[in-house]
């Protein structure tokens, strides 16, 4: 009797533990939603897929470079492009700046003028330093040939040497001076420029020098000529000395006007 219960017992057990696992492995799927991963429960914890882990992102390695949270999903402002340098704009012609072809146009002609005036300005002044030379010695050689004594006295007549001598250095000078002022005269002029300055002041003394070394010249024949005849220089001749003095004076004044720095207020006019 109890071996029988018992044999009973086990068969009942047997045919309930399969229907009960089988219900309950319906009721797991039923309850499974469908879109969720399918997992082995039966497999060991090793055999379970799981999601790999997240790789940093090149962003997140930037925003942890600079010390700002990563994940703001927000890029970092660029900077703005330096403003390139301007490259400067060709510079303004002469028809820009509203002259015309033929105003800039060179003028052969008057350049073709100013360099012969030039040229001959240059002789003249090389030759008038020139003329001063014997312009010096004849001053200096005009008393020896001077007769010395007073009327009434011995008068000493001077040496045909001297007399000689003092009449070349004369020629030479009186020479030499129209040749430095046919340079000067004759050399071409320029429309509409007027001398100032010390300029003007070297060619105002031409009207004292000039005439000078016309003078001079002419006294100094007369009184060469009184000399040869035995007499005292005597009459307008006797202006001789006086009339070269002068001459000398204002020659020497021109030269220095053109050649030393001076710069004298009353000499222009503003």
């Amino acid at each position: 009797m109890r071996l029988s219960s018992i044999l009973f017992c086990s068969v009942l057990f047997c045919s309930i533990a399969p229907a009960a696992h089988s219900q309950g492995t319906q009721s797991a799927a039923a309850t499974t939603p469908p879109d969720a991963p399918t997992v082995d429960l039966t497999g060991s914890p090793a055999s379970v897929d799981l999601p790999s882990t997240p790789e940093p992102s090149d962003q997140a390695t930037q925003n942890s470079g600079t010390d700002q949270p990563a994940g703001t999903g927000q890029q970092q402002p660029s900077q703005p492009n330096q403003p390139e340098q301007k490259k400067p704009g060709n510079e303004p012609s002469l028809e820009d700046l509203g002259f015309t072809a033929q105003q800039t146009q060179a003028n052969a002609e008057l350049q073709a003028k100013l360099n012969k005036r030039t040229h001959m300005l240059k002789v003249h002044q090389t030759l008038g330093l020139f003329t001063a030379i014997p312009m010096a010695a004849t001053l200096i050689t005009g008393p020896q040939a001077k007769a010395k004594g007073k009327n009434g006295q011995t008068i000493t007549e001077p040496t045909t040497a001297n007399l000689d001598f003092h009449a070349a250095l004369g020629g030479l000078t009186t020479g030499l001076y129209f040749a430095t002022a046919y340079y000067s005269t004759f050399a071409p002029k320029i429309p509409g420029v007027k001398p100032k300055g010390a300029i003007r002041l070297h060619r105002d003394l031409e009207w004292v020098h000039g005439p000078g070394m016309i003078l001079t010249p002419v006294l100094g024949i007369m009184a060469y000529k009184q000399e040869n005849a035995g007499e005292k220089v005597h009459g307008i001749a006797s202006w001789h000395g006086t009339a070269a003095y002068v001459t000398a004076i204002a020659y020497g004044t021109s030269i220095v006007a053109v050649s030393w720095p001076i710069h004298w207020k009353f000499w222009e006019k503003k």
